[in-house]
């Protein structure tokens, strides 16, 4: 993943609690280059992972402008359909993207196909 710090995160009853961990720069986002990679294969089953198998609620929150991630232990991620990283596009810089764009003669696709 790469450096860590633990960190203090707000949790829904509006108290504090050391139980984030705040990923500096994630090797697997700065690796994949893709919002989709990381949304659909670290993002989403990290967070069904530690909910279903671990019992603790889990939300991860990635930075696609800087690659460093939040985890905030203890916060309930959001269902999938609501979850705003859907909402975010395709890096400029990522290698899926480029090959549609080249395929699509250069049309500028702004929606990364995540879903």
């Amino acid at each position: 993943m790469g450096p860590c710090k633990v960190n203090s995160v707000e949790l829904p009853d509006g108290t504090s609690c050391s139980s984030g961990v705040f990923v500096e720069r994630c090797k697997y986002l700065e690796e994949s280059k893709c919002v989709g990679i990381c949304i659909n294969t670290c993002k989403f089953p990290t967070q069904t992972f530690f909910k279903d198998h671990m019992g603790v609620p889990l939300l991860m929150e990635p930075n696609f402008a800087d690659y460093s991630c939040q985890f905030k232990f203890g916060v309930l991620a959001p269902p999938h359909e609501d979850d705003s990283v859907l909402k975010e596009p395709c890096l400029e810089i990522c290698p899926n993207a480029a090959k549609r764009r080249t395929v699509t003669r250069n049309i500028d696709i702004t929606v990364c196909p995540k879903t």
